[in-house]
């Protein structure tokens, strides 16, 4: 999801006017009403409410009349965001006189127009949560030629897309160009004359249906194999050099290793409000994994969502610290031990509550958000947490509560107690169907929140 970020600029006058617009429908103001400044696209909004209203009714009241939709906006208040709805404005400490900034989610539509070789173009808005396959999909509806998807390449910028990338992830503009060639099989004939080699290479077809015949001439010469140095890092953080790892762990780490070290690219999850990334296997059909950067949290200075940086050191949740996600990430994984107690070493035990295999990891690799650029230093590892992907079906929201099983449910709930978690909601518990019973199974996951320095009573 793409989002907008505000900056302060001089009030303009019809900034003036909407303020008025805002003002109005409460008639005579009460001795509580205060007068607050709203930043949003690069504008200042002058906007006078009560410090007893609610955040969900500024909320509205922005939607009625600047046309922003609630579910598009975030305000956020000295770095904090107001995420309670049902609080009141009072409750995050606002007074009169000070600024709140305005983030816009903006459209989930994306434009785009993909040009082949050939010269034909085709147009779609295609929802920046879809990936490349699915655009492949639509190329193959529209146009004749393109019904084998297994022989469409799309390229935006030099680069060939994978099926699973995100549109979100690749398109930073609104209106992006993809460029489509078509593989088609081939014979490639070749006889040596002298020191050269004279190549024929006949196409099957063409989009006009005729046949193609090439002949390239190239001078042949023999270099001695280099090793291409490797372009990225992935290794555990170790701080402890006696404690040895598990085999899911090692496992776990193999396998990203592999997917990364065959080429396929990270690919950014568009849901969060930081930088969570899935790994491909080797094969590049499946995730392995989920890599969560201490620096692309929320607040944090290299967070691809556009939030403003923590002025204090706290996060988006009271009682935790911005960089501590993903060692309660961690945390969270070690303290679901099995019923009989805390896992040795080389222990694979299934937890009580079910939390997937998680360590912390050093990686270096182009796909990640960097605000200064990545270049092959240790000065850009990253750090963070790496996380076993579990196949699921999809999340508590999907379903209604009477779905839920019941014993899963209460691991859970004592998973939570446990840990103090501060964010648990149905979208943070996936759902897996078992193989063998087609029982369904809840998954607890995304435990950055828990374990807060101070919990609110």
């Amino acid at each position: 999801m793409s989002i907008a970020s505000v900056a302060l600029s001089p009030v303009f006058e019809d900034n003036l006017n909407l303020a008025g617009c805002l003002s109005a429908q409460h008639g005579s103001w009460s001795n509580d009403s205060i007068l607050i400044f709203l930043t949003v696209g690069g504008s200042v909004i002058p906007l006078r409410v009560k410090e007893s209203d609610s955040i969900a009714s500024v909320k509205l009241r922005i939607q009625t009349y600047k046309g922003f939709f609630v579910k598009k906006q975030k305000l956020v208040f000295e770095g904090k965001e107001l995420a309670r709805n049902n609080s009141c404005v009072r409750d995050y400490g606002v007074a009169d006189g000070n600024i709140l900034h305005l983030v816009l989610r903006l459209s989930d539509l994306q434009a785009i127009t993909v040009r082949t070789v050939c010269g034909q173009e085709f147009e779609f808005h295609v929802e920046r949560k879809r990936n490349v396959g699915y655009v492949k999909q639509q190329i193959a509806k529209k146009g004749k030629g393109f019904c084998n998807l297994k022989e469409q390449e799309l390229i935006f910028d030099g680069e060939e897309l994978e099926d699973k990338r995100l549109i979100d992830d690749i398109c930073k503009s609104y209106d992006a160009v993809l460029h489509l060639l078509v593989r088609k099989s081939a014979k490639v004939q070749a006889r040596a004359v002298q020191k050269d080699f004279e190549v024929s290479i006949v196409a099957s077809s063409d989009e006009s249906g005729a046949d193609a015949v090439e002949k390239l001439q190239e001078s042949i010469q023999v270099v001695p194999l280099n090793t291409v140095p490797r372009s990225f890092i992935l290794e555990p953080l170790i701080v402890n050099p006696k404690i040895t790892l598990s085999p899911v762990v090692k496992q776990l780490i193999g396998s990203t290793f592999d997917g990364i070290e065959m080429g396929h690219q990270p690919i950014r999850s568009s849901e969060g409000s930081g930088g969570a990334y899935f790994m491909l296997d080797s094969c590049g059909q499946n995730y392995v994994s989920v890599f969560k950067p201490i620096d692309e949290e929320p607040m944090a200075v290299n967070n691809p969502r556009g939030l403003p940086l923590s002025v204090d050191g706290e996060g988006l949740k009271k009682g935790t610290r911005v960089g501590e996600g993903a060692l309660r990430e961690v945390a969270a994984y070690i303290l679901d031990h099995p019923k009989s107690g805390p896992r040795s070493t080389c222990s694979d035990e299934k937890g009580f509550a079910g939390v997937p295999p998680t360590i912390m990891v050093k990686c270096l690799h182009t796909g990640f958000n960097y605000v200064e650029g990545c270049e092959y230093s240790s000065k850009r590892l990253k750090i963070g947490s790496l996380q076993m992907f579990m196949k699921n079906c999809g999340s508590c929201e999907d379903l209604g509560p009477r779905a839920f099983p019941v014993d899963d449910v209460h691991r859970i709930s004592v998973l939570d107690i446990r840990l103090a978690n501060a964010d648990r909601h149905a979208g943070n518990i996936l759902v897996q169907k078992d193989d063998k019973d087609g029982q369904l199974v809840l998954i607890p996951i995304d435990h950055g929140y828990c374990l807060p320095e101070n919990v609110l009573t």
